[in-house]
């Protein structure tokens, strides 16, 4: 088996299913818990990094490091040669799992991880996942759908496509909805799409977001706890975590003198989410987005590891940026 398995691509929810089958490769969640390690190459020190995949595994034959935007860091040849010569030597009771953001699949084999895990087979196998166009998302939600066990008839599965466009995790959200709806009994009909999505709760948390932005704590409050009463909480720091992460992206992307339509083809998202997420991203800086996004890693991790509630993770959290 090979050492270093790398995930690349711009389709984040397919990405984030295979990073859980990593996951539940451990058959005891303790030793699961004890045994893996999350890290966010932009903030990881050289000696997070070491301790991690060095470290000797407990109750269990390998180690789980989980390594997320690699190409954030090393982005000069030197560091990444390192890097690479440290994986390299990576030991057989460690398991590292990169992943990486590439916009297009034309432009993987440029990628300077692509083409190591490639050079260095079997040591490290790579593994590319990519957003599917909008013509094929009626097909991509057909096929989810049965992924969780249900059914949604064609003129549904459009309708749907119509709302979500190419952005993949929303649509795996509503999908979830809808069956639970329809409490697995029959197939999902476009009135039942009409009567349940979305956007409403995506709308919510952008509300939420521009609260924040504002500095309008109480408002942010408010907001948070009426998206609690209609969302799972877990669903709903997943919706915060990503629109943060989509942020950081458009900023990046703004910068380059690119435009909402710019923002819409790289992360594939819908036409509404990208002016939204634009509008968002202007009112940031760079460097406060990187900060926010530390804190919801850290914040992550502390929900993991049973030191806070979710819910009094994030009333936390707008104290802290409405400041």
């Amino acid at each position: 088996m090979p050492n270093v398995f790398l995930l690349y691509g711009n389709d984040e929810f397919a990405i984030a299913r295979k990073l859980k089958e990593f996951e539940s490769d451990f058959s005891d969640p303790t030793a699961a818990d004890m045994n893996t390690t999350r890290l966010e190459a932009r903030t990881m020190s050289e000696n997070d990094l070491n301790n991690a995949v060095n470290a000797a595994p407990f109750l269990a034959p390998r180690r789980l490091v989980l390594i997320a935007a690699p190409s954030a860091k090393y982005s000069k040849p030197d560091a990444r040669k390192k890097f690479l010569e440290f994986l390299e030597k990576t030991p057989d009771t460690a398991k590292v799992v990169l992943y990486d953001a590439v916009e297009k699949a034309k432009d993987a084999e440029k990628h300077w991880l692509v083409k190591w895990a490639e050079k260095v087979k079997p040591l490290a196998r790579a593994q590319g996942f990519f957003l599917p166009h909008q013509r094929d998302m009626p097909g991509w939600i057909v096929n989810e759908t049965k992924n969780q066990q249900g059914q949604i008839e064609p003129a549904a599965a459009a309708r749907l496509a119509e709302m979500v466009g190419t952005d993949t995790r929303q649509a795996g959200m509503e999908i979830s909805k809808l069956l639970a709806y329809v409490n697995w009994r029959r197939p999902v009909r476009a009135s039942d799409v009409e009567a349940v999505c979305i956007v409403a709760a995506q709308q919510s948390v952008f509300d939420f977001v521009d609260a924040l932005s504002q500095g309008k704590g109480r408002s942010a409050q408010k907001l948070l706890h009426r998206l609690l009463e209609n969302e799972d909480p877990f669903a709903l720091w997943g919706m915060v975590t990503r629109q943060f992460r989509l942020l950081i992206q458009a900023r990046e992307i703004l910068d380059g003198r690119g435009n909402k339509d710019d923002v819409a083809r790289a992360l594939g998202v819908h036409p509404f989410v990208a002016e939204k997420t634009s509008g968002q991203a202007r009112r940031f800086s760079m460097e406060a987005l990187e900060t926010i996004y530390r804190r919801l890693l850290r914040i992550d991790e502390q929900v993991k590891t049973g030191q806070l509630t979710l819910d009094l993770a994030l009333d936390f959290l707008i104290v802290e940026l409405a400041q």
